[in-house]
């Protein structure tokens, strides 16, 4: 029974005036169970020809079937199957990996065939031990003697079965005792049912085979039948069937533990190869903790201003030169917006500058005569005493309340200054609390400021019913624009017209969590720029490992590798890649923020959970666009050029 036949089968290499005929119309038949040596001299064609039985070349013109089945008509994964399940490769070279041990490349056309590792090292142990190696079964290959290293590629082409044992000069590179031994495993194997295809040059290696043919030129110029033993016997060994899920879940993993490898084989590269990743993600987290913390600090100092406040002021805005002389708001108007339902409470405000005095100090200050609800509605906390009461605006109290500043500037030696008397314009004010020293942005934060009822400084210090403006402050669960659209119609009709103006706090605030909101979405966008520069360092790496690695792919689809295969191992290694680098840059960044944070007090990055998670997920899908191309062309490289590789 012929399990190979060629027919008609040519080949050529090169296009015009450089086209080389390689295979000159070869019609060969080889039975199943047969010792076949090709023999010629080099550049004869017979390496061709064997590669071209192989699969692992294709005939430019011509029939080639296996087992009555047309090869031609397959396409490149059912080759890579049959490469896997047929044939079994020994190399003159040995073609083994590097970086694997003896009993995992001896084991690796199993990974393709989807063998557990369990059973496929308990396979590849006793494959190796059988050929007298089973003290070298974790050595890797620059460990081992040309022999040796021959004897676990014949191990590797047995993995699977091995029903064709493909040999291209298997002794070329050994010594005589090397080549005689490897020689009588061949014939071993023949014995045992094996069908053996030999090429060689040397006609001492041939005349052990069963039949000789001769090629020349690219053609058979002698077919020779030595003898007529022909061994057969089913050497494909069992593999247990898997559903389609399992095969998947399986290929995966398998594809991740080869990555893991290969990044921890090359663990510089790696490095490199992520290096931009680390900053990228790095920048954009530390960037966005820095945003984060930024807001957060203007909008404490915001809301120190006083929550859910509007002021109302004379005139028709900021700038506006006749506002000073506009003196139509009242203490009428606060109180009757103090009764609407909407706001929590209302107070008016004046505001007076003049001489503070007070022993030998004489300075100037600002006092403002509020209302008792005042420290409620700009959120002042009162450090020492109190604040004054309604009954004291009611009774125009000389009393007044002091910053810090104030507390500072004057009573620097008494640090309780309840109880002591000022003279503000040379009207007597008695202290009665001092507040909590004030963070929020603005002049007042830096002056010494000075507040009474505003009934004192009405009638008592400026001898004028007139205030300087109106402060209220809006209940929580009402809108602060619905709230000043309303405010806004009140006064209007009280007024006649509308001759004031509203600073909402709640609007300053949303501008300002918008304006950071855009700031951090601008420099996080400049720090994604280094994010895809990172990816762009990736590919270029990639493809740089694709062809230092092109060797390793030929024997990889040479051994039974699909294109699905070589593609989702590159795939992930670029994906492992990046995301380790963004683990790495979000390690970092948080590093670099407990640093900060340590040394800065009165300011420290605030991370978010949020931009984290999308750092990562950026890596990981810079890991997708950018390995896609280098593990895309490995995938589609043809496995003889690939072999042919240094």
């Amino acid at each position: 029974m012929n399990i190979i036949e060629l027919k008609n089968i040519n080949k050529f290499y090169g296009e015009g005036n450089n086209r080389v005929h390689v295979l000159k119309n070869i019609d060969l038949c080889i039975e199943k169970g047969d010792f076949v040596a090709i023999i010629g001299q080099s550049g004869s064609g017979k390496s061709t020809m064997m590669n071209i039985i192989g699969c692992l070349d294709v005939p430019s013109s011509g029939s080639y079937k296996i087992n009555g089945v047309e090869v031609g008509q397959m396409d490149k994964d059912q080759l890579a199957e049959l490469r896997c399940k047929t044939f079994g490769f020994i190399f003159q070279r040995y073609n083994l990996l590097s970086n694997l041990k003896a009993v995992d490349n001896a084991a690796l056309p199993a990974v393709y065939m989807g063998l557990d590792a369990k059973m496929r090292r308990r396979r590849s142990i006793k494959l190796l031990r059988s050929l007298e190696l089973g003290d070298r079964l974790n050595n890797k290959p620059n460990e081992l003697s040309g022999g040796q290293q021959q004897r676990v590629s014949i191990a590797r082409a047995l993995m699977n079965g091995g029903e064709i044992i493909l040999a291209d000069e298997p002794t070329g590179a050994l010594d005589s005792k090397s080549g005689e031994r490897v020689m009588e495993i061949i014939k071993d194997l023949h014995q045992q049912g094996h069908t053996i295809i030999l090429v060689t040059h040397d006609s001492h290696i041939a005349a052990q085979a069963s039949r000789i043919i001769e090629i020349k030129d690219g053609e058979i110029v002698a077919d020779t039948r030595k003898s007529s033993q022909i061994y057969t016997s089913d050497v494909t060994p069992e593999c247990p069937r898997k559903s389609r899920w399992d095969t998947l879940k399986y290929s995966f993993i398998e594809s991740l533990g080869m990555s893991v490898y290969a990044i921890l084989s090359n663990k510089m590269r790696s490095l490199l190869t992520m290096l931009g990743i680390i900053i990228g993600i790095a920048s954009v987290v530390s960037v966005v903790a820095l945003g984060n913390a930024t807001q957060q600090k203007i909008m404490e100092q915001i809301n120190s201003m006083g929550t859910n406040t509007i002021d109302i002021m004379p005139g028709t805005g900021f700038g506006d030169r006749r506002s000073g002389r506009i003196k139509t708001l009242k203490v009428s108007d606060s109180d009757y917006l103090g009764k609407m339902s909407f706001i929590d409470n209302a107070t008016p405000n004046v505001s007076i500058s003049g001489n503070l005095v007070y022993g030998n100090y004489t300075l100037t200050a600002t006092l403002r005569g509020v209302g008792s609800q005042y420290f409620d509605v700009k959120g002042k906390k009162i450090a020492q005493g109190r604040i004054f009461t309604d009954e004291e605006v009611r009774n125009i109290s000389s009393v007044v309340v002091i910053d810090d500043n104030t507390r500072k500037e004057i009573f620097e030696n008494n640090p309780n200054p309840v109880g002591e008397i000022l003279i503000f314009n040379k009207k007597p004010l008695k202290i009665i609390g001092v507040t909590e020293p004030d963070n929020s942005p603005g002049p007042m934060s830096e002056t010494m400021n000075l507040w009474t009822p505003y009934t004192t400084a009405m009638y008592k210090i400026n001898g004028s019913n007139d205030i300087n403006s109106i402060t209220v402050k809006v209940s929580d669960n009402i809108n602060s624009q619905v709230a000043e659209e309303s405010i806004e119609n009140v006064l209007t009709t009280l007024h006649g017209k509308k001759d004031f103006f509203m600073i909402n706090t709640d609007s300053i605030k949303q501008t300002v969590e918008t304006t950071t909101n855009m700031m951090k979405l601008l420099i996080a966008g400049i720090a994604v720029i280094s994010l895809i520069v990172g990816g762009i360092g990736v590919m270029n790496i990639m493809l740089v490992s694709v062809t230092e690695r092109t060797r390793e792919i030929g024997i990889r689809m040479a051994i039974g590798a699909k294109q699905a295969d070589i593609l989702q191992q590159f795939l992930i290694e670029a994906i492992l890649i990046c995301i380790l680098g963004g683990f790495i840059g979000v390690m970092l960044s948080l590093f670099i923020g407990w640093a900060f944070n340590t040394f800065s007090e009165d300011f420290g990055m605030i991370f978010s959970t949020t931009s984290i998670i999308l750092a990562l997920g950026c890596s990981t899908a810079i890991g997708i666009i950018f390995g896609y191309m280098p593990a895309r062309n490995a995938s589609n490289l043809n496995p003889i050029d690939a072999l042919a590789s240094e």
